[in-house]
């Protein structure tokens, strides 16, 4: 039921093809693995997204952004 993870994602799926390398995981924040990345990285909204176990964004996210992370990932 949430909007913001919904249009994440949706972007995903638009966007994964460009990315095979990158691993995407669901994780509901009500299940016993989601409860735990909610206190290690103090996610107050949804989605909380993490890239190489860092908390890139919470709520909503800016696709020109997480696309910029994805880019300079990959120049590393």
């Amino acid at each position: 039921g949430c909007h913001n993870c919904a249009a994440f994602k949706e972007m995903w799926e638009v966007e994964k093809e460009n990315w095979p390398n990158v691993k995407f995981t669901d994780v509901s924040l009500m299940d016993p693995q989601g409860q735990e990345l909610v206190q290690k990285y103090q996610i107050f909204a949804s989605p909380g997204i993490i890239i190489n176990d860092e908390l890139f964004s919470t709520g909503g996210v800016n696709k020109d952004e997480f696309i910029k992370k994805l880019q300079d990932l990959s120049k590393e």
